[in-house]
């Protein structure tokens, strides 16, 4: 590749990121209907067409973002995956604690865009970038619980699947009650409790452990 595309192809990356980053800005202090593709570009300090010509709507705007969050939570569960040695229990409350934290952190842009983000992943097209990225982070969780269950540590009563889905909906349902409904209190508590309910439901019985023990 001569200097000259190099630098092109820098120069559309570095658009696309101020792109995202005006985007995240606009959506966290007025939500997802209210901000207009012209007031990005504003922002952004690029032209209306070039925001169009990195992304073709809103809603591929906010396609990218969602990447870029589930992206965030896959790397998390690979940092616990990678983690052979701790019990599955405690990466799993590290990873409810996480979460609580990043998202109080950053409140305002995750009310402004979680449900657009929610709605995304219910309609992500197959394939696409978003799609792809958040089906890994669905394979690790699985992958997670599995190992859990190959040590003892983890019901085998209900699959790795069924397991990954209930985790999902419960941690998704906790941040959505905290965003939109009842922010009193710390999320990172309300998750730190929600990981309890996953893990009591989901430990494998006494017996189990003591002959995993053996």
């Amino acid at each position: 590749m001569s200097s000259l595309a190099a630098k092109r192809d820098q120069n559309r990356d570095d658009q696309r990121e101020r792109i995202l980053d005006a985007a995240r800005s606009l959506f966290a202090s007025r939500g997802f209907d209210a901000v207009t593709m012209a007031e990005v570009a504003e922002i952004a300090g690029v032209a209306r067409a070039t925001v169009f010509n990195h992304f073709g709507s809103k809603v591929a705007l906010v396609e990218a973002i969602t990447e870029n969050v589930f992206a965030f939570w896959a790397s998390m569960l690979e940092s616990a995956i990678a983690d052979e040695r701790t019990p599955t229990a405690r990466l799993v409350r590290s990873l409810f604690e996480q979460m609580g934290l990043g998202i109080e952190q950053f409140q305002g842009f995750h009310r402004g865009v979680f449900r657009e983000i929610m709605k995304i992943q219910v309609g992500l097209e197959e394939g696409g970038a978003a799609a792809r990225t958040s089906e890994r982070a669905r394979d690790l969780v699985e992958k997670l619980i599995a190992r859990g269950q190959e040590r003892g540590e983890i019901s085998r009563e209900f699959t790795p699947a069924e397991l990954a889905s209930a985790l999902d909906s419960l941690s998704v349902g906790t941040i959505n009650r905290w965003l939109y409904e009842d922010a009193s209190g710390s999320l990172r508590d309300r998750m730190q409790r929600a990981a309890e309910i996953f893990l009591r439901s989901a430990a494998a019985p006494p017996l189990s452990r003591k002959r995993r023990a053996k």
